[in-house]
């Protein structure tokens, strides 16, 4: 489970409201095509996490979350330990925001987070009974089998490239260090919804200082850029850069053997256009080395390879939303390539508050197309 950051708005940042998926009507339970026919809906305050269904039939559910709190919260739908079967962040307060997830039988948990930290609000959920699953076409199971050969070339190079952080951290090389740090990080960036479903990996590897409850020990990037950019002390960095290859290392063995869904593909997409608006936009991710647009980067193309691997799927569909897709990706793309400074990007702070406006509004497009995948991979 992943304890999530509470955003810190950079002068000048820009707020942005990414979408959610919408689809489904009222009613009950999920055709043989495995699209929703229900809506569940879920109250989010700040003390309460109410779920109007405590057990469902096996198949594609849609769960509506209206936020009545005072905090942005998230709702998540786990599996045994911790298993993220389904995510939906930043729903801001009087907001309301859809998740669509396909479930098979089992026993499974709620949560709503509010403030987007701790364990969550929890219930149980029990999942009954067999049916037709949306891997089984074979236009989707390819697309899933296309996405997870992507995410072993991820992270083969992510091990790679966090080996050599780690040997310029531990030898004290600062300035090799530092140049290597976004250079590795945007690998795991590219595929951190999938670190994300595996248990406590990616808060052991990318937990920000604030992420880490008391008592608790930070570990990860984030220990190492402090290090870098902020204190100048590498002399008790080398335990720190030790256990960041060793997470990484396991990260590589437990990908190994996932298993994903075409509609994992299609919420991590979206997924990861919430976590350049609420880290990376707002400068929040990178406080230190101020690397941002390097995460914005990888966040972008990894929501574009899920997206990729699907569009066969959503182009048969729905044809128009295949080519608006396609505009969308490219338009954002190159609204973040006027900032390209050799073979990264300037540094965040560089930023002015109308540039970083206009990455707001072209992430924000996208994230409108984006937000219509799942019910088109479900339909």
């Amino acid at each position: 489970m992943r304890t999530r950051r509470t955003p810190l708005v950079a002068a000048g940042a820009a707020t942005l409201t990414v979408l959610a998926a919408c689809g489904g009507g009222s009613g009950s339970g999920t055709d043989a095509a495995g699209d929703a026919s229900d809506d569940i809906a879920v109250t989010a305050s700040d003390s309460a996490c109410d779920v109007d269904a405590s057990s469902l039939a096996a198949g594609t559910h849609q769960f509506t979350v209206t936020n009545t709190g005072s905090s942005v919260t998230e709702f998540y739908v786990y599996a045994e330990g911790d298993r993220i079967m389904g995510e939906v962040e930043n729903i801001a307060p009087g907001v309301a925001r859809s998740l669509l997830v396909e479930l098979p039988a089992g026993e499974y948990q709620t949560a709503c987070k509010p403030g987007m930290t701790g364990d969550g609000i929890r219930n149980a959920l029990t999942v009954t009974g067999e049916s037709a699953q949306l891997s089984d076409d074979e236009q989707l199971q390819a697309a899933v089998t296309d996405y997870l050969r992507y995410v072993g070339s991820q992270v083969t190079a992510l091990q790679e490239q966090t080996q050599a952080f780690a040997d310029a951290v531990k030898a004290g090389d600062v300035a090799q260090a530092q140049a290597l740090y976004p250079e590795a990080r945007k690998y795991y960036e590219r595929i951190e919804p999938v670190a994300e479903s595996l248990g406590d990996l990616d808060p052991r590897i990318d937990a920000r200082e604030n992420d880490v409850a008391e008592g608790d020990t930070w570990t990860g990037f984030h220990v190492l850029e402090r290090d870098l950019w902020a204190t100048g002390d590498l002399s008790q960095a080398g335990p720190v850069a030790d256990q960041l290859v060793a997470d990484v290392g396991d990260l590589v063995t437990q990908v190994q053997g996932i298993k994903l869904q075409p509609l994992d593909l299609a919420n991590g997409a979206l997924e990861l256009l919430d976590e350049i608006a609420s880290s990376k936009v707002t400068g929040e991710e990178e406080r230190y080395s101020h690397t941002d647009l390097w995460d914005f980067q990888a966040n972008l193309d990894g929501s574009q390879a899920a997206v990729q691997a699907l569009r066969p799927a959503v182009a048969e569909a729905d044809p128009d939303l295949a080519t608006a897709l396609d505009s969308a990706f490219a338009a954002t793309q190159a609204e973040l390539a006027q900032y390209a400074d050799g073979d990264g990007f300037v540094l965040y702070t560089a930023l002015t508050p109308e540039q970083v406006q206009g990455l707001s509004d072209s992430l924000n497009a996208l994230a409108a197309q984006v937000s219509q995948v799942p019910a088109a991979v479900a339909g």
